[in-house]
């Protein structure tokens, strides 16, 4: 399998397409990535580290319309990509996600940005699942990197604990969580920094059970009844967020 590099700086593989990589059975294959980062030697890294991870790198670029381009033709699993690319370095890679979440809502987006940006990060959040928001330093732990990614990859969300920290101690009046317990609220900290309940409950010491307890009681007092549009627990996190 080789990598070809086109004239826009993307690199695209050239020995495979995506019909030929599902016509095995399903979970057979490894998991498809698209890597955008106009970063040369993050880029490279992504791409070894997922690789060795024993995902398939289908693509990678260094710039937003060439991330689109890749996208489009093999509808990978999972998109890793910078918030800020050329030309500005602006909100290139992040505008890139939002087209991304539009035209494949079932692809899993994970955001990379080098600098905590609470209202990018609150954004993206709320559109959906699948979706994450991580610093840049957060790859360095590799093992801590591969968790979140699969926990995206399996409909979950995350976002970076940083952005949590950074938010804490600037509470706005009528605090919306008035009503919560402080377990509650730890409960729903640590659902903001992605965590599934089996991962609170490991965190905390407690059982599984005790966790989905709070989480319902948290759900309720935020009001925030269950209905098939709404992704009540993102809705949660949105809604703490917001009140730091």
């Amino acid at each position: 399998m080789a990598i070809a590099t086109r004239q826009d700086g993307s690199d695209i593989l050239t020995s495979t397409s995506r019909s030929e990589d599902r016509l095995s059975e399903v979970g057979a294959q490894p998991l498809r990535v698209v890597i955008a980062d106009d970063d040369v030697l993050l880029r490279e890294g992504l791409v070894t580290l997922m690789e060795r991870s024993e995902f398939e790198v289908v693509g990678k670029a260094g710039e937003a319309d060439a991330l689109l381009s890749l996208v489009r033709a093999f509808e990978p699993d999972l998109v890793l990509v910078d918030i800020r690319m050329p030309p500005a370095h602006a909100t290139e890679g992040l505008d890139a996600a939002r087209t991304i979440r539009q035209e494949f809502p079932q692809i899993a987006i994970i955001v990379l940005s080098a600098y905590v940006e609470v209202e990018h990060a609150t954004e993206l959040l709320a559109s959906g699942d699948r979706l994450g928001y991580l610093l840049k330093s957060r790859v360095t732990d590799v093992t801590e990197f591969l968790g979140i990614v699969n926990r995206v990859i399996r409909g979950g969300s995350a976002i970076d604990p940083a952005v949590v920290q950074e938010l804490v101690g600037a509470r706005r009046a009528g605090d919306p969580l008035a009503s919560l317990t402080a377990r509650e609220r730890e409960v729903l900290s640590l659902m903001a920094e992605g965590r599934s309940n089996a991962g609170i409950a490991k965190q905390l010491w407690v059982a599984e059970g005790t966790v989905e307890k709070h989480v319902r009681s948290i759900l309720g007092k935020l009001d925030l009844p269950e209905t098939p549009e709404d992704h009540r627990r993102v809705l949660a996190v949105i809604t703490y967020l917001d009140s730091l």
